[in-house]
């Protein structure tokens, strides 16, 4: 009893990580689209830059939902995705503090 109680821990354990990084994904998504939007109101981010911004982030998006509905995210994908979102990230920064405003 207590092994076949072990195992199943273990089995969801190791069944974590994957939906934690998806989950992860997601919140990371959904933070950038609030910036950008911050952004928008705040002045910092032109109309233009939103624009672009926003549209990188729904491309993004849309590689996510293709990766998770054709069988499964793999290791590879969620890496790729986050590297995207990383770079977005980055020029969500720059875009705001560059001196251009509306």
């Amino acid at each position: 009893m207590r092994r076949s109680a072990w195992l199943v821990v273990s089995g969801l354990i190791l069944a974590l990580p994957p939906a934690a990084c998806c989950g992860e994904i997601e919140r990371h998504e959904e933070n950038q689209e609030e910036r950008i939007e911050r952004g928008r109101e705040s002045g910092s981010l032109t109309d233009k830059e939103a624009d672009r911004l926003e549209r990188r982030e729904e491309a993004i998006d849309e590689e996510r939902w293709k990766a998770k509905h054709d069988g499964g995210m793999t290791q590879s994908e969620r890496e790729r995705i986050r590297g995207e979102q990383e770079k977005l990230s980055e020029d969500i920064y720059h875009q705001k503090h560059d001196d251009q405003h509306r």
